[in-house]
């Protein structure tokens, strides 16, 4: 089993930045890869970016030139650095996990609310 504890969300104005962070533990963190998703109210979860277990990042369409996705093995922590936030990117964001051989994220956590002013 893998567990997943977010941290960083809040309340920011637009234009700003902030940076979450989920970290990892039951497994070895190396051989996982880690998603960012997030969920508005009344809609469905999305993507925002995904950095796979051979170091492969995938950033999804809105998060192009401000999101970055990063990980640091050694502490077993996946990051999500958001600037130039907008109202739109308001969501609970919630870190997950999968293995090398799986096709759908197993494992996630409970979600950061991130709001964002206009």
């Amino acid at each position: 089993q893998v567990q997943l504890v977010e941290s960083g969300g809040g309340l920011v104005q637009a234009g700003g930045s902030l940076r979450l962070s989920c970290v990892a533990s039951g497994r070895t963190f190396s051989s996982l890869t880690m998603g960012w998703f997030r969920q508005a109210p009344g809609k469905e979860r999305k993507s925002v970016a995904a950095f796979r277990w051979d170091g492969i990042r995938t950033l999804y369409a809105d998060s192009v030139g401000r999101f970055t996705i990063s990980r640091d093995n050694a502490k077993n922590t996946v990051y999500l650095q958001m600037n130039s936030l907008k109202p739109e990117d308001t969501a609970v964001y919630y870190c997950a996990a999968k293995t090398r051989y799986s096709g759908e994220y197993d494992f996630w956590g409970q979600g950061t609310q991130v709001t964002v002013s206009s």
